[in-house]
């Protein structure tokens, strides 16, 4: 059983960093078609809207359906269970997108009113679009989640690859006849070849009834589980949408600066938080299993040093080969040098948000762990109207740069009220131990910046992509080398682990 839990997780980051890069792909695909334009920005800003309850229905479903149709199972009614939620969903997802497709021009216009007319039009379009495939997306949530709750990992991250795929391929054969409506029908398609491939899967294993009658209080029930959940995720997307709109009061190009900026400097979060989990989660499974608490906040306190050892490098690794990155990734076809520059500099003032919120993602999962998913959604939403204030700010004072600042100061206040109601259902953590530990990663990072600064001063004539390798080889040794020697916690757990599962892998 664990073997095979072992080869489920492995595939699922392995996955996991197909799904990131294909995502990555697809950034890059528009921004050789479009660069910085208008296009680029309309088709941007309304991905965000639709976005929202995609999000909130794939994230949502997984966290809620996981554990209800494991008891169902149980119960020996999974397969009812499935199909109800199944049903349930299908319909719910029907609505809102006929709404979506109805409302798609109010909305742009009242969220993006400084748009000029053709980027209103390209904006309300893609958004229709994209409005049309939530019926769909609803159906795939569900199976996705089913998959996880049969430790089919990665069967769900496949099944999203396809729909980013389908998006990228939209781009190659019609971008150049329909421009960005290419990449929203691609996107479309994937989301229907996604639901066909899960029902190659599904269907002959019959693991869904959809025959019987609906059964309403299920369904309310299995529902009123899901939507804090949800709506937590949900308010993510709003803080983003908050950071579009008032970028889309900055000019032409904002928006697309910005959203690439994001998605690059987020990256190590989405790759490196799966494997933490990975590592740290089943300890904080077990410990609230046996109730103990002890060593739940042990588990609680290795995820923080854990996160920071693997991500404090990462990050300052992206932001001092930021323009080299972009160059890299995005650089060609109408995506100029000045592009890259202005990319390169929103991409600094993310630094906070992606180290606040990778932390905070071990926090939440403590909340989630002790059932207390509710306090962090009302977190959340005060996060938003924090996020606004900070906007209006430093988006008046620097302009686009400011839009960044606002987040990354916004997930340093929410990732700390988070802490305080956290450390206060516990009853307390180890600050001793985590500061000490962040304190010697810390030391070890400014080395690894130093090493890293003087190697890029004797290497600035080689080609782009040679000195992001020498840059990474030189880093990660003197940050690796440092850790070690300071003896820092977090390090020689990780690489306890991995010696660990050698010894498996020798014995099997």
């Amino acid at each position: 059983m664990k073997s095979k839990l072992g080869l489920a997780s492995i595939l699922f980051i392995g996955a996991t960093l197909i799904l990131k890069v294909s995502g990555l792909l697809r950034d890059m695909v528009i921004a050789y078609y479009f660069g910085d334009s208008y296009i680029a920005d309309a088709y941007l800003a309304a991905f965000i809207i639709p976005n929202m309850l995609i999000l909130f229905m794939q994230n949502g479903m997984k966290n809620a359906l996981v554990p209800s149709y494991i008891d169902a199972k149980e119960e020996k009614r999974g397969k009812s269970h499935l199909g109800q939620v199944f049903k349930g969903t299908a319909g719910l997802a029907f609505v809102f997108s006929i709404l979506g497709m109805l409302l798609a021009p109010l909305m742009i216009r009242l969220f993006y009113p400084d748009f000029s007319e053709p980027a209103t039009e390209i904006a309300t379009w893609v958004t229709v679009i994209f409005f049309s495939c939530i019926a769909f997306v609803g159906m795939n949530s569900v199976l996705e989640a089913f998959f996880d709750a049969e430790n089919k990992f990665a069967l769900s991250i496949v099944s999203q690859i396809i729909v980013i795929l389908s998006s990228i391929l939209g781009a190659f054969l019609f971008a150049n006849q329909i421009g960005a409506y290419s990449l929203a029908f691609g996107y479309l398609a994937g989301t229907i070849f996604s639901l066909i491939f899960k029902s190659f899967i599904v269907i002959p294993q019959r693991a869904l009834s959809l025959k019987q009658k609906m059964d309403w209080p299920e369904v309310r029930k299995f529902y009123w589980v899901f939507l804090p959940v949800g709506l937590t995720v949900a308010v993510g997307q709003v803080n983003l949408m908050v950071g579009s709109i008032f970028a889309s009061y900055q000019g032409e190009g904002a928006v697309t600066y910005i959203n690439y900026a994001k998605n690059l400097v987020h990256m190590p979060q989405g790759i490196f938080g799966v494997t933490i989990a990975t590592i740290i989660f089943p300890m904080l499974s077990k410990a609230i299993t046996t109730n103990d608490t002890g060593q739940f906040k042990k588990g609680i306190e290795k995820g923080l040093t854990t996160m920071y050892l693997v991500l404090l490098p990462a990050i300052i690794g992206m932001m001092l080969l930021m323009p080299n990155l972009i160059e890299l990734f995005y650089e060609r076809g109408a995506f100029n040098n000045s592009a890259t520059a202005a990319t390169s500099q929103v991409a600094y003032f993310y630094f906070g948000s992606v180290l606040f919120f990778s932390l905070n993602n071990i926090i939440n999962k403590g909340f989630y762990t002790m059932k207390k998913g509710h306090l962090i959604l009302i977190i959340s939403l005060g996060s938003i109207l924090l996020n606004i204030v900070f906007n209006f700010i430093f988006a008046e004072w620097l302009g686009y740069l400011g839009i960044p600042l606002a987040a990354s100061l916004m997930a340093l206040f929410y990732t700390g009220a988070c802490l305080i109601v956290f450390v206060k259902l516990v009853g307390g953590l180890d600050f001793k131990y985590i500061t000490i530990d962040y304190t010697k990663i810390t030391a070890a990072a400014l080395v690894m910046s130093g090493a890293v600064l003087g190697l890029q001063q004797g290497i600035g004539n080689f080609p782009n992509l040679v000195q992001i390798i020498l840059v990474a080889i030189v880093g990660a040794i003197a940050f690796a080398t440092t850790a070690f020697l300071l003896k820092a916690d977090a390090f020689l757990f990780l690489l306890n682990q991995v010696r660990r599962r050698k010894k498996k892998g020798g014995v099997s």
